[in-house]
């Protein structure tokens, strides 16, 4: 499992573990039954503090995205398929929301962003 902490990007750092955590679950880098690395460990490894570690662990494991088994560690969690599928379709709209934003400052009509997607989706 990788993760990156960047000092400067004004993300808290327990939202940017929690965050590639997620999108290693959701992607299939991570699989259902892994054993995720302990709090610790975590900690020791990013150089952080174990209260930071333990609250995206707790935000993931909020979400059913990873399990704890007492004296055993953290586990990934067995994919909902719909749960998925609803994560993937925010994220879209997150990006398509970005797209009509940038379209709009190019000054660019929705069928010019209509035309530039079907060019993509068809390459």
């Amino acid at each position: 499992m990788n993760i990156f902490i960047d000092n400067r990007s004004g993300i808290p750092i327990y939202s940017q573990i929690h965050d590639q955590i997620r999108d290693q679950i959701i992607s299939g880098v991570l699989q259902a039954e892994e054993p995720l690395p302990s709090i610790r460990n975590l900690a020791r490894d990013l150089r952080i503090s174990v209260i930071t570690t333990k609250r995206a662990y707790d935000e993931l494991e909020k979400e059913g995205l990873i399990y704890t088994v007492a004296g055993k560690g953290c586990f990934v969690a067995e994919k909902n398929l719909e749960l998925m599928r609803e994560e993937n379709l925010r994220r879209m709209e997150a990006a398509m929301e970005e797209i009509r934003s940038l379209a709009a400052s190019c000054g660019l009509t929705k069928e010019e962003v209509l035309e530039m997607w079907n060019t993509i989706w068809e390459d």
